[in-house]
């Protein structure tokens, strides 16, 4: 299978106990679930930061200005919706001075709006009591090895 290099972007949205937003999508190829960080791709003419602050706008509603400027780079190589993805993917920190605050996902296209399960705030402590997959497999050692995350 040919790779597609798509430049992308995760929000890894943390509240005030520690716990990180992850939504539950259902993959329309195969109908694999998944949980991963708010995100996507970045569009043409955007910076790395101003897709962040989009996919989260349009994903879950919360403030954008929460995100950190900084971010961890990530090596990715994954498959989803029937195609693989490579490349490095930027990881922002977003944090949120209140418990699970609550989201919105007015943002989303018809399509992604079916292919969305739902959403938790989740202690990393429980990401292995998680019903489907963690996409990226590596989202913990991102969590634990960066003070910006603030779970370490």
């Amino acid at each position: 299978m040919e790779p597609v290099f798509r430049p992308a972007v995760r929000i890894i949205c943390v509240d005030a106990d520690g716990r990180v937003l992850l939504l539950n999508w259902r993959d329309p190829i195969d109908g694999h679930l998944l949980w991963e960080p708010p995100g996507g791709g970045i569009d043409p003419g955007e910076t790395p930061l101003q897709a962040a602050r989009r996919e989260l706008t349009e994903e879950t509603g919360l403030d954008p200005a929460a995100i950190d400027p900084d971010c961890v780079e990530v090596h990715r190589d994954t498959l989803w919706k029937g195609r693989r993805m490579v490349g490095v993917e930027q990881f922002f920190a977003a944090s949120y001075p209140v418990v699970m605050p609550e989201i919105t996902r007015d943002g989303l296209l018809p399509y992604e709006q079916a292919d969305l399960q739902g959403h938790a705030w989740i202690h990393p402590a429980d990401f292995a009591a998680l019903p489907d997959d963690l996409e990226p497999p590596s989202l913990g050692d991102i969590l634990r090895s960066n003070p910006r995350f603030g779970t370490s």
